[in-house]
C-alpha cells in the first residue's frame, strides 16, 4: 500500500510539472509511514519538505500543487489533507484493504517472501560454543538469534549457510582433557588435587566414568600428556555430540561443523601468517609476531605468534575467516557473546588487510540472559559447574517457550527469562498469546464447516464487506508484514518479527472481543472468515520465520 501512495504522489508531481504548477518534474527520495497518531490518516508523506530545494517553493504551496493533481483512479483515498508545514495526510477508504487480504491468502506461505537478497551468498555463524560443557540459557539465546536472522535472510531471497565452528584446539581443549583425566584417576581411588581452573561440573565427572567403563584402569599405565590428549578428544567428541542433540531439539540445524584443528592440519593457519609476513603486514617485537591491525582501525597491534612459537587464537581466526571467503562466500554474518565486543576492530581490520571489504564482515552481539524462577534470580555459578543448561530450559518450558522468549528483547538488551512466566497458558506468557490466535482460528474455521461451509475461497464482495474500525485496523497490521520482515533481515534484528506478531494479537484479540466471525449474514461471514484466515497465515508465517510451531489447538 505504501508503494502504491507512493507512486500516486510521484505521478501527481509530473502531472503539476506537466500544468506548470511546478517547476520540476523531479521527487528526491520520499518517505511514506503510518502516522502514530489515527487523527493523522493512514499514511503521511514528506514529499513537500524534501523537494522544497528541487521546486524552489514553499512547502505548504509544493503540497496544494500535488493535491490538486493527485489522480485516484483506483478509489482508494477517502480525503487527503495538509498539516503542519506540509505534510501529506492520506485517509484510505475501507474497501482499500480489500487487495491485501486477497494477496495474504493467495500467497499463502509466500506471503511476506521476497528477493532484496537476490541470491547473495550469505553464512550466519552462530552459537560456536567450545566443546568444553553443554550449552547454557546464553547460547540458547545465541542459537535463537543467530537462527531466526538466517531465517529471515532466506526469506529476502539470501543463499544462506549457517555454520557452527568447533573450537577444538588449544590450550581450553587441553584443559577438558585435564580435568576429565583427573576425574578419571579419582574414580580409580587416587586422592588427587583438582585445580581451580580445571572444568568443575558434574559432566567431567561422567566423561571419567564413560572412559573408565572402556578403559578401565589402562590409561594409568599411559604417559600423562598421552592420556590428557586421550580424554580431550574422547570429551570433546561426547560434548559435541551433545551440543549437537541439544540444538536439534531446540529446532536448530547447521549445514557444516566446521573444525578448527583442521586450519592447522592443512596448513591454513601457517599459510595466512606467511600472507601477512609477504605483505609486510607483521613485524616482530618481544620475541613475537605482530599483525599491524592499528593500520587498519583497531586500537593497537595484536600478537599472532606469542614468543613461545605458538600462534594465538587470532590467527586461527584470521585464517578461519580467510576460508569462508575462499569458499564463495559475499557477506559473513557471526553471532558472538556481547563479552567479545573489543574482538571485533580487530577482526574487521584483519579482513580489510586481507582485502575484504569491511561491510561484508557484520557481528550480532547477545547479551546475557538472567534466569528468573517466579521473579526470583535463580543462583548460578559457572565456575563451580552450577549452571542451568539449555536442555534444563528446553526439558521445562519447551523449545517454542524459549525461542520466542529469548526473542523478545534486541539481543543487544539483557533479557530477564522467568521460567515460571514461560510455563503459564495464560496471555502474559507471550508466545502462549500468540500461538492461541493461531489455535483459535483454527476453532472457528473447524466451526464454520460444521455451519455448512467448506474452503474458504478469497471473495472480494464478501472482504468489501469489512468495515468496522477493529477490521480495517487489523488489516492494517496485516499490511505491514513484510516490511518487517525486510527490515527484521535488513537489521539483523529478529525481534522484530517477535514485537510484530505480538501486535498483531492484540489486534485480532481486540476485533475477536467486539465482533462476532460466524454472524447470520453469510456473506458478512464470509469476508470475516476470510479476514481471520489472513491472520492465521501470517501468525504462522512469522513463527515459522522464528522457529516456534504453530498449534491447532491449545
Amino acid at each position: 500500500m505504501k508503494d502504491t501512495i507512493r507512486e500516486m504522489v510521484r505521478d501527481a508531481v509530473r502531472r503539476a510539472h506537466r500544468s506548470g504548477r511546478l517547476p520540476s518534474p523531479d521527487v528526491p527520495e520520499i518517505e511514506v509511514e503510518e502516522p502514530k497518531l489515527e487523527a493523522h490518516g493512514d499514511f503521511s508523506s514528506n514529499v513537500a519538505m524534501v523537494s522544497a530545494r528541487v521546486q524552489k517553493m514553499a512547502p505548504r504551496r509544493i503540497a496544494e500543487a500535488i493535491l490538486e493533481h493527485l489522480d485516484d483512479s483506483k478509489g482508494i483515498v477517502e480525503r487527503s489533507e495538509i498539516a503542519g508545514p506540509g505534510f501529506l495526510n492520506f485517509f484510505l477508504r475501507p474497501a482499500a484493504w480489500v487487495p491485501v487480504l486477497k494477496t495474504i491468502l493467495e500467497e499463502n506461505e509466500r506471503f511476506g517472501v521476497g528477493n532484496s537478497g537476490k541470491g547473495q551468498r550469505v553464512q550466519v555463524e552462530f552459537v560456536s560454543s567450545n566443546p568444553t560443557g553443554p550449552l547454557h540459557v546464553g547460547h540458547g539465546r545465541g542459537a535463537a538469534v543467530g537462527d531466526s536472522t538466517a531465517n529471515l535472510l532466506v526469506m529476502c531471497g539470501y543463499d544462506v549457510q549457517k555454520e557452527y565452528y568447533i573450537n577444538d584446539s588449544g590450550r581450553q581443549i587441553r584443559t577438558l582433557g585435564l580435568s576429565v583425566f583427573l576425574r578419571y584417576r579419582q574414580r580409580l581411588g587416587e586422592s588427587v588435587v583438582f585445580p581451580e581452573e580445571c572444568y568443575q561440573g558434574d559432566y567431567i565427572r561422567e566423561l571419567a566414568e564413560g572412559i573408565f567403563a572402556e578403559k578401565g584402569n589402562a590409561l594409568l599405565d599411559w604417559e600423562e600428556e598421552k592420556a590428557v590428549l586421550h580424554c580431550a578428544r574422547i570429551a570433546a567428541a561426547a560434548i559435541i555430540d551433545g551440543i549437537r542433540d541439544d540444538l536439534h531439539q531446540f529446532g536448530v540445524t547447521f549445514d557444516r561443523w566446521f573444525s578448527e584443528q583442521s586450519l592447522y592440519d592443512d596448513g591454513s593457519v601457517d599459510d595466512t601468517v606467511q600472507q601477512l609476513k609477504r605483505h609486510a603486514l607483521v613485524y616482530e617485537k618481544d620475541g613475537a609476531v605482530w599483525f599491524r591491525t592499528s593500520g587498519f582501525g583497531d586500537e593497537k597491534d595484536r600478537v599472532v605468534i606469542r614468543s613461545n612459537g605458538q600462534t594465538t587464537y587470532f590467527a586461527s581466526d584470521i585464517a578461519y575467516h580467510r576460508n569462508k571467503f575462499e569458499r564463495g562466500l559475499e557477506r559473513v554474518i557471526d553471532v558472538w557473546g556481547a563479552d567479545h565486543h573489543g574482538y571485533i576492530p580487530r577482526m574487521r581490520a584483519a579482513l580489510e588487510a586481507s582485502g575484504y571489504r569491511k561491510e561484508q564482515f557484520d557481528v550480532i552481539l547477545v547479551q546475557l540472559v538472567n534466569l528468573l524462577r517466579g521473579g526470583e534470580p535463580v543462583a548460578m555459578s559457572t565456575r563451580a559447574g552450577e549452571f542451568v543448561t539449555l536442555r534444563d530450559v528446553i526439558d521445562e518450558v519447551g523449545s517454542d517457550a524459549a525461542r520466542f522468549i529469548f526473542l523478545t528483547r534486541h539481543h543487544e538488551s539483557p533479557l530477564d527469562f522467568d521460567l515460571e512466566l514461560a510455563k503459564k497458558k495464560t496471555n502474559e506468557n507471550p508466545v502462549y498469546y500468540v500461538q492461541y490466535v493461531h489455535a483459535r482460528i483454527c476453532s472457528i474455521e473447524a466451526k464454520a464447516q460444521e455451519k455448512g461451509f467448506g474452503r474458504v475461497d478469497v471473495d472480494e464482495d464478501a472482504m468489501a464487506r469489512l468495515k468496522e474500525a477493529e477490521e480495517t485496523r487489523l488489516i492494517q497490521t496485516l499490511a505491514r508484514y513484510p516490511e518487517v520482515v525486510a527490515a527484521a533481515a535488513d537489521f539483523m534484528e529478529p525481534h522484530r518479527v517477535a514485537f510484530y506478531l505480538m501486535e498483531l494479537a492484540s489486534a485480532f484479540h481486540a476485533y475477536y472481543n467486539k465482533h462476532r466471525v460466524l454472524v447470520e449474514d453469510r456473506q458478512l461471514m464470509r469476508g470475516r472468515l476470510c479476514l481471520v484466515l489472513a491472520v492465521r497465515n501470517v501468525i504462522r508465517n512469522g513463527l515459522k520465520a522464528l522457529g516456534v510451531s504453530a498449534p491447532t489447538t491449545m
